[in-house]
């Protein structure tokens, strides 16, 4: 007996933005590049099959770009119509190329990241398994280390009652912000923290990319007395070989990559040796297929992995490693869904619903500011 393929029937684009409470400043903003983030920009696809199968995904951006990422998959979204959703790999294939013209990096497959995490979830609904159940978990549940209480924008003494508040709810690490222009500030605030928390909590640093290799090399070698988990993006995004040379010289693991947007970007890194963690954001390189060939490749290169943002999809993908991964915690998302994600004993779980085990919350329509549907 053969069994009629599924095709896709419909997509629905949503653009929305999520307010943010507290104008947020991290090493880029002190360093003039940027203005305090306010807001962030959400891509939502959701998509359904004509044998009634439905599934939903996202991508963002925290800047500049919603409007184009919204406008890309505006001008593509009609070639899913008529697809079988299960063809995922393919699909990803018809849609980069769709848009080959602009590129096959950046806001080009950022706009296609929505609606391959929707065919992901779609899937796995499907078979009535948490995404990471459908792509073979490793475990059930993975690390997961707080980074929202710790800006730049925020006094110490504050820094410190987030900690707290951080390791009461369940979470298992803690992640501050570095790049003050004084650097005996970001070592006092460290030190701060360090002395707060005390030797055994999970402790990492991010510059987000505002040293000089100088800089970095300084810096790197006063804070190895805090047995860091890790020094996170010290150097531009690009620079590689100061990543690699840094890698070398320091005890302290660096972590890199959120900011590269796509699998050949993370390949050069790979190669050039320049992290012994991999960063990758699965909205930012294209959705969940790239990533899946991103993570063999790291897999490949026994490299710790740490995702990037977007907690809510990166559970799912970090449970799937082989090797025990970090999954980064921010709340700011969960205005946006029904569902909360559960955290306890220092580590996120993954959730026993089908999918992404997420759905749109009435905030996120009452936040959504334009719609298309094919």
């Amino acid at each position: 007996m053969t069994t009629r393929p599924d095709r896709i029937a419909r997509v629905r684009l949503s653009s929305l933005r999520l307010p943010l409470t507290t104008p947020i400043s991290d090493a880029k903003v002190l360093t003039g590049r940027q203005r305090p983030m306010t807001e962030i920009a959400f891509l939502f696809a959701e998509i359904g099959s004509e044998q009634g199968h439905e599934g939903v995904g996202f991508g963002y951006s925290k800047r500049a770009g919603g409007p184009g990422q919204y406008a890309h998959a505006r001008e593509i979204a009609h070639e899913l119509v008529g697809e079988d959703p299960n063809d995922i790999a393919r699909i990803w294939d018809k849609l980069v190329w769709a848009g080959a013209s602009v590129g096959r990096s950046g806001l080009a497959t950022q706009a296609i990241a929505a609606l391959d995490v929707a065919l992901w979830d779609m899937k796995a609904k499907r078979a009535g398994l948490p995404l990471a159940k459908l792509l073979g978990a490793h475990r059930d549940s993975v690390r997961c280390y707080n980074t929202s209480g710790g800006f730049l924008h925020t006094p110490v003494e504050e820094v410190l009652k987030n900690a707290t508040a951080s390791l009461e709810r369940g979470i298992g690490g803690i992640k501050i912000k570095v790049g003050q222009p004084d650097t005996r500030t970001d070592l006092a605030r460290l030190d701060a923290v360090r002395e707060h928390l005390g030797e055994d909590v999970p402790l990492m640093v991010d510059a987000n990319q505002q040293w000089d290799r100088a800089t970095a090399h300084r810096m790197g070698r006063a804070m190895e007395r805090h047995g860091l988990v890790w020094i996170e993006e010290p150097l531009d995004a690009y620079d590689h070989a100061g990543h690699a040379a840094l890698a070398t010289a320091l005890d302290t693991p660096v972590a890199t990559g959120e900011m590269l947007t796509s699998v050949t970007e993370h390949a050069e890194l790979i190669r050039a040796g320049g992290a012994d963690v991999v960063q990758p954001d699965a909205p930012r390189i294209g959705g969940i297929t790239p990533f899946l060939r991103l993570a063999a490749l790291a897999d490949h290169e026994h490299l710790q992995l740490a995702p990037h943002f977007a907690m809510e999809i990166h559970l799912h993908l970090a449970a799937a490693y082989r090797s025990e991964p970090w999954v980064e915690h921010f709340e700011w998302l969960e205005p946006l869904f029904e569902e909360r994600l559960d955290i306890r004993d220092g580590r996120m779980i993954v959730p026993d619903r089908p999918g992404l085990g997420i759905t749109m919350s009435e905030q996120a329509r009452a936040w959504t500011t334009e719609t298309y549907s094919t």
